[in-house]
């Protein structure tokens, strides 16, 4: 992981829309497990239930096509948690997007990422909120 981000919101802004997006690449993942539609549902399902998120639906796809793979989305009442996988390149994207103070999005991704072990990922995190929110780079294993 090249870095992770600490999310600080300014006091008084309880009105206001908390918007964190989390996502990332995961390189030389285990073959098995991304082209496992079961075990990727149930690994979204405890994301969301880590990640303190309501879920509302869960989806999931396997497509058999030469560059096939599985997609699964989580419609949560914060807003999703989507994985996408290319067996065939060992590749799987994560998105994790919440609204809201409760939710804790970075842990639904680092539980993903865990269970899925990458060889490598990236990890990037975008504010969505309404109002103007401080993040603090945190620099790991440079």
């Amino acid at each position: 992981m090249l870095s992770s981000y600490k999310l600080t919101t300014f006091k008084g802004d309880e009105d206001n829309i908390v918007g964190k997006h989390v996502y990332g690449n995961l390189y030389g993942c285990d073959v098995r497990l991304i082209s496992d539609e079961k075990y990727l549902r149930k690994l979204v399902k405890e994301a969301v239930n880590i990640a303190n998120m309501h879920l509302v639906e869960l989806k999931s796809w396997k497509f058999f096509s030469k560059k096939g793979g599985v997609s699964v989305i989580a419609l949560v009442t914060e807003s999703h948690v989507a994985v996408h996988t290319w067996p065939g390149y060992q590749y799987a994207t994560v998105d994790v997007y919440t609204c809201g103070r409760e939710s804790q999005p970075e842990k639904a991704f680092e539980h993903i990422v865990k269970g899925l072990a990458p060889k490598e990922y990236t990890k990037h995190f975008a504010d969505r909120s309404s109002v103007i929110v401080r993040t603090e780079v945190v620099r790991e294993g440079v």
